[in-house]
């Protein structure tokens, strides 16, 4: 899927910085490199889902950005299970639009997401760890230590679409800044999903505030509840075709195997488009 998504999105323009999760045999993902401007990240995370480490990998592929010496306009966050939904050409122009701005979904509490999204941080968590019992200790450290308090002066935001992004290359910089200094890493390690988050908080209390747009310009559809988005199928095309979007997440191709090759079809590389 990350080599399909890749070749979908080439464009003169664009460059691409694949992190590899470290628990990840690199072998079978050794073609991604020979793709045109595309290249890995060498500094590989161990990522564990709803943990630290996947702001830790972030922080990482942004280093591997900036250290490259080249000049970015956008930088822009992609999992192996998106795709998008506008041609290269019509993503390359909505963003030349808009230098300067970054895309973030946000809201701020009280919110029903902010209602549950608190004990993400007030409690303790152990999801970093494989060991078991883990669950009952958190729930121990939770009952008999004191509430965590968030340890930044700063207004929350973040919200159910909030870890992906769109963000200008100065504000991507100022979040690099950030995720390299170790201060708050043994807070953020023991916090749940801290992406959904932090990143938002972070740049809405930031200076580049002012240009940042409430949209991450992603379909994620959240409608059967719990902590995972919806799988899209075939049944979400017509939709998926009507869409104001920039890209979708997320596409299983063991769950629907024909839905990207219909939005290639009907989306991407229809002469409408020329």
């Amino acid at each position: 899927m990350a080599e399909r998504l890749i070749q979908t999105l080439n464009h003169r323009q664009f460059d691409f910085y694949v992190h590899l999760d470290k628990k990840v045999d690199a072998a079978p993902f050794s073609s991604l490199e020979r793709l045109p401007n595309t290249s890995f990240v060498k500094e590989r995370k161990t990522v564990n889902w709803a943990g630290f480490s996947q702001l830790e990998a972030v922080g990482a592929s942004l280093r591997a950005i900036f250290a490259s010496g080249r000049s970015y306009d956008y930088v822009n966050l992609l999992s192996g299970q998106d795709y998008p939904i506008k041609p290269t050409g019509y993503i390359y122009d909505f963003l030349n639009t808009y230098v300067g701005h970054s895309f973030l979904a946000s809201e701020t509490p009280p919110t029903a997401w902010w209602d549950e999204a608190h004990q993400r941080y007030t409690r303790y968590h152990l999801t970093e760890y494989g060991f078991r019992g883990k669950h009952r200790l958190e729930n121990i450290l939770s009952t008999v230590l004191p509430q965590r308090e968030f340890p930044l002066p700063y207004q929350l935001y973040g919200g159910p679409a909030a870890a992906y992004w769109t963000l200008s290359g100065e504000a991507a910089f100022y979040l690099s800044q950030f995720l390299t200094e170790r201060k708050f890493h043994s807070f953020f390690k023991h916090t749940w999903a801290p992406d959904e988050f932090l990143v938002n908080t972070l740049l809405m209390n930031s200076p580049f505030s002012n240009m940042i747009i409430n949209d991450n310009y992603r379909h994620i559809d959240r409608s059967i509840g719990g902590s995972h988005p919806k799988v899209l199928t075939m049944a979400d095309l017509n939709c998926l075709q009507h869409s104001s979007r920039l890209f979708a997440r997320k596409f299983d191709p063991n769950i629907d195997n024909q839905i990207q090759d219909e939005i290639d079809a009907t989306i991407l590389y229809t002469k409408n488009w020329v």
